[in-house]
């Protein structure tokens, strides 16, 4: 089964090793998921499994270009309901 945890921007933040500002400025870089809204966009959260498949690639050296074409899998699958084991 997998992994369906969600992730606020505070265990996110713990999980990469990084600045609140950081974490927004890699979304905005587009070498990190964007947060899932909830409950009517009153809420936000990132998939588990999209942060741990970044930080997989980002410790194997993945190059900006690279965690950009991770994202845009993980979004992919997003929109499709697939997840993407880490």
């Amino acid at each position: 089964m997998a992994d369906l945890t969600l992730l606020r921007a505070e265990a996110v933040i713990a999980r990469r090793g990084r600045s609140r500002s950081q974490l927004y400025l890699d979304i905005r870089h587009g070498v990190m998921t964007p947060p899932v809204r909830l409950r009517g966009g009153k809420l936000s959260a990132w998939p588990a499994r999209e942060v741990d498949s970044l930080n997989a690639a980002e410790i194997a050296g993945a190059t900006d270009d690279e965690l950009r074409a991770v994202v845009r899998e993980l979004l992919a699958q997003r929109a499709a309901g697939r997840p993407r084991a880490a």
